[in-house]
This record gives C-alpha cells, sequence and structure tokens, in this order.
C-alpha cells in the first residue's frame, strides 16, 4: 500500500503528460497523414519549406508542384503541410 502511494505522484505526473502532450501531437499527425493522403489534382498546397503551389500530378510517394504557372517540382508527400482554402 505504501509503495503505491509513493508511486502516485509518478502516476499523477505521467498522465498529465500524456494528455498536455502526447495525445494532441498523435491528433495533429494523424489529421496531417489524412490530408497527405486526401490530396488531389488542382489542390493549392504549402509545403513544410513555405513553397506555394498547386499540384499537377501525384504519384505513390510522390507529388508533381507547379509554382509560378510552368516551372514543375517534384516533392514527397510528407512535405506538403497544408493545403489552402479559400
Amino acid at each position: 500500500m505504501e509503495t503505491l502511494v509513493n508511486l502516485l505522484p509518478i502516476i499523477i505526473l505521467f498522465l498529465a503528460m500524456w494528455f498536455i502532450l502526447i495525445r494532441p501531437a498523435q491528433k495533429r499527425q494523424k489529421a496531417t497523414v489524412q490530408m497527405q493522403s486526401g490530396l488531389k489534382r488542382g489542390d493549392r498546397v504549402v509545403t513544410i519549406g513555405g513553397l506555394h503551389g498547386e499540384i499537377d500530378a501525384i504519384e505513390d510517394t510522390a507529388v508533381y508542384i507547379l509554382v509560378d504557372g510552368n516551372t514543375r517540382m517534384k516533392f514527397e508527400r510528407q512535405a506538403i503541410g497544408r493545403v489552402i482554402t479559400e
């Protein structure tokens, strides 16, 4: 019984860390993966490096982005940070 009382603060600290740090990060990661798997041609996107463009073509792990109307660049899907909705 005494060891349980001694472990109680550690257990409470772990639970607090779970709800404050780990759980929200998992939700953000799940939402990002869902967004990246739902990309389609014509979507306006921003890469994690800040490059703005429009998706021209999609492969299994790569995405081709049109920048400045005629420059075509190839990125990994994981490099897409967000989709711009107007």
